[in-house]
Parts: C-alpha cells; structure tokens; sequence
C-alpha cells in the first residue's frame, strides 16, 4: 500500500467517524434548539438556530407540571436503584462465578430466562404483586428490584470468572478473611469498572422507565420525569416547546453520566481480555 493509499484510506476513516458523531450529536442538538422556539416554528420549519420562546416554554411546561419535582422523584428513584444493582448484582455473581453449590445451573438458567422475558409482559403481575405488598404509589417498586438484576448478574459473573483467579481468592481465605471481607476488599476494587459500566446502564435505564410508573404511581407529586413529560402532552393541543424542553431538562443527567464515567465503559467491556 503507497503513502497516498494509506493517507487516503485514513482520511475515509476519519469522515466515516465524523459522519457517526454528526448522527450521534443532532439528534441532541435539535432537541435542545427546538426547547427555544414556539409550536408554530417547530412544525413549520427545520430550526438550526436558538430562539425566543424559550421563557414562554418553560412557564407554560410549568402550568401543566411541576418538572423540577418529576426532577427529583426520577433522580431519588435512579440513583437508589443504580445503587443496589451496582453492589448487590456484583455480590450474586461472584457467587455464581466461585462458588460450587446444588443447583446451581439451575438457578443460572432461572436469571438468563428472567432477561429473555419483556417487561410489558408481567406488567400485570408486578401490579397484583405490589397490591398485596401495599407499596402502590410509593417508589419502593422501582428500587427494590434493584437487588436482583439478571443483566447485571450475566455481565459481573463474566467479568469476575475472567478477572479473578481462584488462587488469589484462595490465598485470602488462608490469611483468615471470610466470604464478605474477601467481597468487599478484594474482588469490588478489582471489577469497579464492570461495575460502573452495568450503572451507567441501569441508571439511564431506569430513568427512562415509564410504563411501571406510570401504572404503579397515582399521586402526580411522585410522577417521574418521563410520566411528566407525557402530562404536557394536552388533549386538543400539544405544545412541542414545551415538551423539548422537558426533554431537554431530562437529557441532562443521563449526558453528564457518559461524561463523567464514559471512561469506565471501555475498562469495564474489555475487564478480563489481557488475563
């Protein structure tokens, strides 16, 4: 291959990047242009630029919800469960991944056919489940789960077969550590980035949760943001203003996560591979 191949065959490389970023970034761009132009502008034309109405948008968002408390509620309710997945989905699969137990393939079969199964279909059951636990309209039933995650059982109980060796587990059980000690001192620091990945998963998961809380919720003081969001929506008009800049409000957490521990992805995808 000459110089000029190789500079050519580069330079496509870098324009096909360029071209997936571009994909990645107007989408957001426009929402948060759109956030600043009134209903008329956004079904009209194509806005590349910032407007006027961004003042107005938001006092009439105001009128039909209060968002900074479907703010809250979603940012109490993600960041608990993000949580409790983080930690305890780690701690059942460093069961799975170093422990030799009666049934255990059983119960492993039983967490990768709990992923196969969507949400929307035990939607209902979920429902009969927290009527007779009494927790309706209360924001235990989007935290609790958070205890047993099958995604995150699957993905740590990889990355903890492949990262730890049972000789070093071993060794620690000779220095006269116990199982919980072991867990916490010495396999949670060494896949923190397997970790971090599977909650910055959940968490935006969980904050784009809608139908469970939607269902579950009556009070509108606990909605969520997405449930919110769907409230600007009016029966006669919708005022898209207003709903982009919901959107836009609600994009925000989720941008400053991936910015803050976007780094974690790459560790936590590739943990193990150099074993």
């Amino acid at each position: 291959m000459t110089k000029m191949s190789r500079r050519f065959f580069k330079g496509m490389i870098y324009a096909f990047l360029i071209f997936l970023l571009m994909l990645s970034v107007v989408p957001f761009y426009l929402v948060m242009i759109n956030a600043s132009h009134s209903s008329f502008d956004i079904v009209t034309k194509l806005n590349l630029w910032l407007g006027d109405a961004l003042a107005e948008n938001y006092r009439t968002m105001q009128t039909h919800v209060n968002i900074w408390r479907g703010f809250a509620n979603s940012l109490l309710i993600s960041a608990s469960y993000t949580l409790l997945t983080g930690y305890f989905g780690a701690f059942v699969a460093y069961g799975f991944a170093k422990f030799d137990f009666r049934g255990k393939k059983m119960l492993y079969g039983i967490v990768l056919a709990s992923m196969m199964i969507p949400s929307q279909v035990s939607i209902i059951g979920f429902y009969q489940l927290n009527l007779k636990l009494h927790l309706l309209n209360t924001y235990w039933p989007f935290i609790l789960p958070g205890i047993a995650s099958a995604s995150t059982v699957f993905f740590m109980r990889g990355i903890i077969t492949q990262s730890i060796p049972d000789s070093m587990i071993e060794a620690a059980r000779v220095e006269g550590c116990g199982e919980l000690r072991i867990f916490n001192r010495l396999v949670y620091p060494c896949v923190l980035p397997g970790i971090v990945t599977m909650c910055i998963f959940n968490f935006v998961a969980s904050w784009n949760s809608y139908i469970g809380p939607l269902i579950i919720v009556s009070d509108s003081r606990k909605y969520t943001m997405p449930v919110m969001i769907s409230m600007i929506k009016g029966l006669y008009l919708t005022n898209y203003g207003a709903m982009y800049l919901a959107i836009a409000i609600s994009v925000v957490p989720i941008i400053i996560v991936f910015c803050i521990l976007s780094k974690y992805i790459v560790n936590g995808m590739t943990a193990g591979a150099d074993k």
